[in-house]
Parts: structure tokens; sequence; C-alpha cells
């Protein structure tokens, strides 16, 4: 399934800080914690705590986020489904990027092991 303009659009447009919350309730309901939140984080895009904090604090959009990234070598090692779309066919890159921070959080939250999580 290939993803259209307007949701690629709308997935740029969007803050790091709206998603944010959401992801902190998710992986907390599921027992972990938002410092290994912050740990998968960090592995995927290079941001440490403060530099987090800083992209929370400016509601930074995910097209500014990513912007700044690093994205990690082995990311591309990150697939399956997510929200209806697998996230290796996924074609815009910005899209893809988002969606394998949200895999990551998913698999968090499922009680995945960190090593596992990490690659």
């Amino acid at each position: 399934m290939s993803t259209t303009p307007e949701h690629d659009a709308r997935i740029a447009k969007m803050t790091f800080a709206s998603v944010y919350p959401h992801y902190v309730t998710k992986i907390e309901k599921k027992g972990r914690s938002v410092a290994e939140l912050h740990q998968v984080i960090e592995w995927l895009t290079g941001f440490d705590e403060e530099k987090l904090q800083e992209l929370i604090s400016s509601k930074a959009t995910f097209e500014a986020f990513f912007g700044q990234a690093n994205l990690h070598p082995k990311a591309h090692l990150i697939t399956g489904s997510i929200c209806g779309y697998k996230i290796q066919e996924i074609q815009t890159p910005l899209t893809r990027e988002v969606r394998y921070l949200d895999k990551l959080v998913d698999e968090l939250a499922k009680g995945r092991k960190m090593e596992k999580i990490l690659r």
C-alpha cells in the first residue's frame, strides 16, 4: 500500500510535541519507562535528552525533527506494518522515518527486549 501525497504532507506538518505524550502514555501503560522511550528515540535519531526537550518545546514538526536527526545506520532494518502500511514499502523518506519511530515505540510497548528493539 502506497501513501498519498496528502498523507505525507499531513505527517510532515504534524508536531513531534503533539505525538510525544501519546508515545509516553502507550509505553507507560505497558510498564515501560520514559527513560527507555528516550533511549529508543536517541538510538534512531541521535537526539540526547536536552535536544529532545528543545524540539518538544519549540514544537518542531516531524519534517524539522527528522531534518535535524542523524538516522541510525541500521534504521533500514526496521520492518513490519504500522497503521496499515508496510514500512519497507513506504516511498517517501520522511513518512518512512516517522513510521520507524512508531514501530520502535510499538515494540517497546509490546515488551520486546531492548537488545532486539535496537537491532
